[in-house]
């Protein structure tokens, strides 16, 4: 695919350009999705402020962090999370992968590290129990995101969907998803990209629902979170 100019209101890939798709369940997912999104901020607006106070308290750095994502349609957002990580990390990830060539591989493959360097002592709670997620509520609200779907992905990562990468584009990157609920960094990422394919595929309101509810058991378990 022939990538495209790469801002926040041009897609990255030309094909979209030809090929603008409505986001999978339209009308009925997205009305799911605001009052879903407005409901947890109510009533986790206690945890926010517990997390927010948690990180400012252990390194006084920002409590959120907005990273540069591809949403549907290829249009590029800031999907929010509570920052986990040293505030200069991409320094000291490089750093990392430059004097560690077994990390070098497992990031080029998965795009994770199992033992980060940059990862905070609260980061690696809040990412064992996926709290450091719970900003991108409001990237629902926004209509960025969804409550369920593919999870949001980087440029370089959408080229390894390859022709899947159709699909990932269909729909609004999820909070949660089939991939969360599977074994998250456990499974493959070919593995990834076939959840992701298989949902948008076989959407449903029903399946959505079935997803969430498996999410809560998914987190307490911490399957697949580093």
């Amino acid at each position: 695919m022939k990538s495209a100019t790469r801002s926040d209101s041009t897609p990255f890939f030309g094909v979209v350009h030809a090929n603008v798709f409505p986001p999978t369940g339209g009308i009925i997912k997205r009305a799911f999705d605001i009052s879903a999104a407005a409901l947890g901020l109510i009533f986790l607006s206690p945890v926010f402020l517990m997390v927010m106070l948690l990180i400012k308290l252990s390194d006084r750095g920002p409590a959120f962090y907005g990273h540069r994502r591809i949403g549907h349609n290829g249009q590029e957002f800031r999907c929010l999370k509570f920052r986990t990580m040293v505030v200069d990390g991409d320094k000291v990830l490089q750093e990392h992968l430059r004097n560690n060539p077994k990390a070098m591989e497992e990031w080029r493959s998965t795009r994770k590290l199992q033992d980060d360097p940059r990862v905070t002592a609260v980061g690696s709670v809040l990412r064992k129990l996926s709290l450091d997620e719970l900003p991108q509520l409001i990237n629902i609200l926004r209509g960025e995101m969804s409550v369920v779907g593919p999870r949001p992905v980087v440029h370089d990562e959408l080229e390894l969907y390859e022709s899947s990468a159709v699909y990932y584009l269909q729909a609004r990157p999820g909070l949660t998803g089939l991939w969360q609920i599977s074994g998250r960094n456990d499974v493959s990422y070919a593995t990834r990209v076939a959840f992701d394919t298989h949902y948008v595929e076989n959407w449903s309101l029903t399946r959505d629902v079935m997803i969430i509810a498996r999410t809560i058991p998914a987190v307490c378990m911490q399957r697949g979170s580093y």
